[in-house]
């Protein structure tokens, strides 16, 4: 406990916007404005006095991470260096991501808009996320891509680490179109199927003839 006091800026930046966002209730907005810029001097996290943030955030690597002032996180989320939870509008209303407990953004993922991610939903890392995702989801990709997972996160109040079971939407779409290619060439060629041109466990593609 030691050591995370005084060793995790992540956990200095969350005792700091904690602070700021109690003044910035208060209406202190000046002083709540100074001490987040205080912070991520001294943090690298960006986090504006008016987010909310909610029980057992935890930021990991704390670096580059920028949270704005209509964002909201749930309990229990994970988000990794490089985050951005960030605005598409210079309105003055809801225009930053709303965040579902138990959710883990991957490192440089950037979350845009008044979207809502739901509980347990898991980011990638460098996703550029502009679409809300429903509860127990994936989302990869640029712009993101929705996935729906097998079957749901086994832990319950805990972040959901299992970066292993990240999905492979490109080698799928790959996968699936090789498929369609090989039925065709057998339709009009009378060839057989190339069962020789498929991904291997280790994520390699095997066969002479495959090219993009």
């Amino acid at each position: 406990m030691i050591e995370v006091a005084v060793c995790y800026s992540g956990v200095h930046a969350l005792w700091g916007h904690r602070v700021n966002h109690w003044l910035w209730k208060k209406d202190i907005k000046l002083l709540a404005r100074a001490g987040s810029s205080f912070t991520r001097l001294l943090t690298g996290v960006e986090i504006h006095p008016g987010a909310v943030l909610g029980a057992r955030v935890f930021i990991d690597h704390a670096s580059g991470v920028v949270i704005g002032e209509t964002a909201e996180v749930g309990d229990d989320v994970t988000i990794y260096q490089g985050v951005t939870l960030g605005g598409t509008s210079l309105m003055h209303m809801k225009r930053h991501p709303t965040i579902g407990n138990r959710v883990t953004i991957g490192a440089g993922a950037k979350i845009l808009g008044p979207i809502t991610i739901g509980d347990d939903c898991r980011i990638g890392a460098n996703a550029v996320v502009v679409k809300s995702a429903p509860p127990n989801s994936v989302v990869i990709g640029v712009p993101g891509q929705i996935i729906s997972r097998g079957s749901p996160a086994v832990q319950v109040n805990r972040p959901d680490l299992e970066s292993v079971l990240m999905p492979d939407l490109l080698g799928s779409s790959v996968q699936s179109l090789l498929g369609r290619v090989d039925a065709l060439e057998t339709m009009l060629k009378g060839r057989a199927s190339h069962q020789d041109r498929r991904q291997s466990d280790e994520g390699l593609w095997s066969g002479d003839d495959f090219s993009i």
